[in-house]
């Protein structure tokens, strides 16, 4: 019997890419996203280009246009698949637009999720749930450690337990995470306890800055996707804070 994966935020750059993965290695393939990622940053940032695509490229791929906040649609998709992955990528993205409508963020990310693990427990307790989580969970304690400015980054010494990249033991306590980054703390944290006190199958990834063809980049979210598209188009790329080096 052929296996099935949910996949929300399906046209964006993490959940297409898992849409492609999966439908190619024969997978039944189910999507959710409503493009609210041309709300949050206009028609720049619109996904239905890509959405289009999956439907003509991804084999059995089916896409539903719903908010991850609609409790009864969830529930019907649980109810009518019988998922053994879901892999949740959607949220609004972005710092600056949390700090515009922070009710909606935490709506999006934390209550979206929670909507999500409710349904995944009661009706696909056996399936494995992945959330993309974000490096921003641990909000600004990263600048607390003893960097050192090189010619285009900021590095730690060779010696630091941290040298080779920062690890799930590094606190996300006590500092400032912006809102965004506290929506997607809340969400990883339900991630986390859903799986440790249910005893059900949960992971969360903490990216960063990742980008790809599919990514609808905009000034206010995919910075590298939107770096490459001025770099082409000749646009002015403003830079903010820490002289441009990572």
């Amino acid at each position: 019997m052929k296996k099935s994966v949910l996949v929300t935020g399906s046209a964006g750059l993490v959940g297409s890419e898992c849409v492609r993965f999966f439908s190619h290695k024969g997978f039944g393939v189910i999507g959710v996203d409503n493009n609210m990622r041309k709300n949050f940053f206009g028609d720049a940032a619109s996904v239905e280009w890509n959405k289009d695509l999956l439907l003509k490229t991804a084999p059995d791929y089916v896409h539903y246009d719903f908010d991850i906040r609609d409790k009864a649609a969830i529930e019907g998709l649980f109810a009518k698949y019988d998922f053994d992955l879901i892999i949740h990528a959607a949220a609004q993205p972005s710092h600056d637009w949390a700090a515009k409508e922070p009710a909606t963020d935490f709506d999006i990310n934390a209550g979206g999720t929670q909507i999500l693990l409710e349904n995944f427990r009661k009706r696909a307790p056996g399936a494995v749930f992945i959330f993309l989580s974000t490096n921003k969970v641990y909000g600004d304690n990263p600048n607390s450690l003893p960097l050192v400015e090189l010619e285009k980054r900021f590095e730690l010494p060779e010696d630091h337990r941290f040298f080779g990249g920062i690890d799930e033991s590094f606190s996300i306590d006590n500092c400032l995470h912006s809102l965004f980054g506290a929506s997607k703390a809340a969400a990883d944290i339900l991630v986390q306890e859903y799986g440790r006190y249910f005893g059900l199958k949960t992971a969360a990834f903490r990216c960063g800055c990742i980008t790809g063809p599919y990514h609808s980049g905009a000034e206010l979210h995919g910075f590298l996707s939107y770096m490459v598209k001025c770099c082409i188009s000749g646009k002015k790329y403003t830079i903010f804070g820490y002289k441009g080096k990572q």
